[in-house]
């Protein structure tokens, strides 16, 4: 099972380490990521290959709306959430 606040760092630290704009600004789990134009399209496929590779989680074009890519903490919950559906979905 996950841990939110565990997917939360790798995200935010993903982000810190790709995006050079995340370290010019005050960045933390709640900012705006696509408002703040922190994150682009380009920018959410690599999140979600990053997410993919590293946290092990198959992502779908379903996935792919911009409600589950607001804020880092948006990003965690939601993947927390898949995870656990896919959990209840082989048991």
């Amino acid at each position: 099972m996950l841990d939110g606040n565990q997917v939360s760092e790798q995200i935010r630290n993903f982000i810190l380490d790709r995006f050079p704009l995340a370290r010019k600004h005050a960045f933390d789990y709640k900012t705006p990521l696509l408002e703040t134009g922190l994150l682009d399209s380009l920018g959410i496929l690599d999140v979600v290959e990053f997410v993919e590779q590293k946290i092990g989680i198959p992502m779908s074009d379903d996935d792919l709306v911009p409600d589950n890519f607001q804020t880092v903490e948006h990003i965690s919950a939601f993947l927390v959430r898949k995870q656990s559906n896919r959990s209840s979905s082989q048991a």
